[in-house]
Parts: C-alpha cells; structure tokens; sequence
C-alpha cells in the first residue's frame, strides 16, 4: 500500500512538472507581449532578446490612446460582450428548462433540429446573416453583432443537461408551495446550475470580446469598430511603433484574465461535472 502511495506520488509530481512546463510555454508570448508594452521602440531594437524592460515607462499606453480611438473600441467591446453574455445566459438557461422540465408535442424533434444547427459552421450562414441584418437596418451599429448572439445552441445545450440532473421533486415542491413556472426557475433552477452558468458566460464571453470576423463584416466606420478589429487597422498603420501595438493587444487580453480569475472556480466545477456525465 505504501509502495502504490510513493508510485502515485512520485508520477504527481512528474504531471504537474510537465504541466508546468507546457503551461510556461504557452504562457510566454502573452508575458513577452505585456513586458514589451512598457517598452520603448529604441529599447526594443536594442534589446531584442532581453524579457523585462530595461526602464519601465506608461508612453505606448498613452500613445496608443492618442493616435487611435482605442478607448472607443474597448467601450464597444465591452459593451457587445456584456450585451450578448448576458442575453446567452437568460436565453439557454430558460430554452434549457424548457426542455429539461417540460413535456410538449414536438419536443425531441425540437431538440434534434437546435443540436443539428451545432454542425452548420458559421462561415456557411455569414452572407445570410449580413442580408438579414441589412433589411433590419441595423447594419454598420452595435447592434449587427449583439442581435445574431442572443442565442446559442451550445449553451441551450449545456443548460439542459444540467438541468435535467435537478430532481423534480425540486420542482414539484416548490409548485407545492405556491410557485410558478418563473418563480421556480429563478429560485430552484439557476441556483442549482452555477457551474453551467460561470461556464456558459465564460465561453460567451471570450468568443465575442475576441470576435473579428463578424465586426468586419458589419461595421464600417472606424469609430463603432471594437478592439480586435481595430488592432488590426492600428497594427497596418503604426508598423514601426511596436511597443504601441503591444499596448493596444494587452489591453485586449487583460479583460478576459480578470474574467476567468473571477469565474474559475464555478468554469472548473462545470467542465468538471460535464466530464463525468
């Protein structure tokens, strides 16, 4: 027994080394890029090789605030990502109830028709979204983006089962005491589906701040762009200020840090409990 607990401890400690590693690998371009923001230009062709800044300096910030509206673009962002995250909760948390709880005609083939749209890509619906969001004349506004989002197949999906694991007696006791339909999903369901939610709008919330496709599809003034799309247009025009467009990409991923750093604990009893079913 003993002999089993130093084997199993000895190959713990060979996975969390070789994960460390790998996670240092991955982690090093973002910490170049981050470090290389406090940079400046001469520094960066001087020092090319050396991590930490040789003197500490907040200029490409500012700079990059100067010569693009990337205060604007970070505004948009935020408030696209904010918009459609919370509108993919409320949305697959109560399609997800729906069909967890409730018996009707047309149920399974309901179901099987929303997991069937999982297999279209997103590439195949592009120029059909675009012609709808025109005749809804919303394109070239926030609005193009928030719109096609409010719902997500995924996401209905993963609430589902999640909420199909609740007992009914749950259910059926609060209907017992009085309670309706909404009283009961506001008070039994979502607080039972914490780990699907903090995963749902984890996921959601990733996918549309780091969006780039679709806001070059719909927007056009420079002014209504958000962050990923700007990048790109600020990177083309400042070639040679590196430092600044390193400022402007850090500024992209810190958000999603402090999101994940806040959400990790219910994103990873989530993915946890949709493993073991």
């Amino acid at each position: 027994m003993m002999k089993k607990r130093s084997k199993y401890k000895k190959y713990h400690y060979v996975i969390i080394a070789f994960l460390a590693v790998l996670s240092a690998i991955m982690m090093y371009p973002m910490v170049w890029m981050f470090l290389t923001s406090f940079k400046s230009n001469a520094e960066i062709r001087t020092y090319r090789t050396k991590v930490l800044p040789v003197e500490w300096t907040l200029e490409r910030y500012r700079s990059a605030f100067e010569r693009a509206p990337v205060a604007g673009w970070f505004a948009n962002s935020m408030f696209i990502t904010i918009c459609v995250t919370a509108a993919v909760i409320l949305t697959s948390t109560l399609i997800g109830y729906v069909f967890a709880k409730y018996e009707f005609r047309g149920k399974k083939l309901l179901f099987v028709l929303l997991l069937a749209t999982m297999m279209v890509p997103p590439q195949v619906t592009m120029i059909p979204r675009y012609l709808m969001i025109q005749k809804m004349h919303l394109f070239n506004t926030r609005w193009a983006l928030i719109v096609p989002g409010l719902v997500s197949a995924f996401s209905i999906y993963l609430a589902r089962q999640f909420i199909g694991d609740i007992p009914d007696s749950l259910c059926e006791a609060a209907k017992i005491d009085g309670a309706g339909p909404i009283r009961i999903y506001w008070h039994v369901i979502l607080p039972n589906i914490k780990p699907a939610i903090g995963s749902i709008g984890i996921f959601t919330a990733m996918m549309h701040w780091n969006d780039y496709l679709n806001p070059l599809l719909m927007l056009n003034d420079m002014e209504k762009m958000t962050l990923p799309l700007g990048l790109v247009i600020f990177d083309s025009q400042r070639t040679s200020d590196l430092s600044a467009t390193m400022a402007a990409a850090s500024m992209i991923m810190i958000p999603m840090i402090v999101i994940f750093l806040v959400f990790q604990k219910q994103f990873i009893k989530g993915m946890t409990m949709s493993g073991i079913k």
